[in-house]
C-alpha cells in the first residue's frame, strides 16, 4: 500500500475497449491486445502515509475504500496488505485459511 501514498487519484483498469466492444479480460492474441484501450475507474487517493501500518485501523479511509473496491471487482477477499518492504509491516485483512 505504501507505494500508492500521495497520489491524488488512483486508476483501476476495469475492462478493455476493443473497437467499440467492451471486454472484461485482456485478449490472448497480441494483435487484439495492441488494438485494446483500457477502461479506467478512478478513485480518490490519500495523502497520509500507510508506511509501516500493521492494522486495518491505521489505514486512511480512502485506502480502505480502494481495497474494498478491488475486492468487489475481483469477487474475492484480500487476505494480506503489505505496507513497506519489511516483512512485519503486513496487515492480515482476511485469514486465507479460515473456513
Amino acid at each position: 500500500m505504501d507505494v500508492l501514498d500521495g497520489f491524488k487519484t488512483l486508476k483501476i483498469c476495469t475492462g478493455y475497449d476493443l473497437e467499440g466492444k467492451t471486454l472484461d479480460y485482456l485478449p490472448i492474441a497480441a494483435d487484439e491486445q495492441a488494438r485494446c484501450r483500457p477502461i479506467y475507474e478512478e478513485l480518490p487517493g490519500w495523502s497520509e502515509s500507510t508506511e509501516s501500518a500493521r492494522s486495518w485501523a491505521e489505514l486512511p479511509g480512502n485506502a480502505v475504500k480502494f481495497v474494498r473496491r478491488i475486492e468487489e471487482l475481483i469477487a474475492c477477499p484480500v487476505a494480506l496488505l503489505s505496507t513497506s518492504p519489511e516483512r512485519d509491516d503486513t496487515i492480515l485483512v482476511t485469514d486465507p485459511f479460515a473456513d
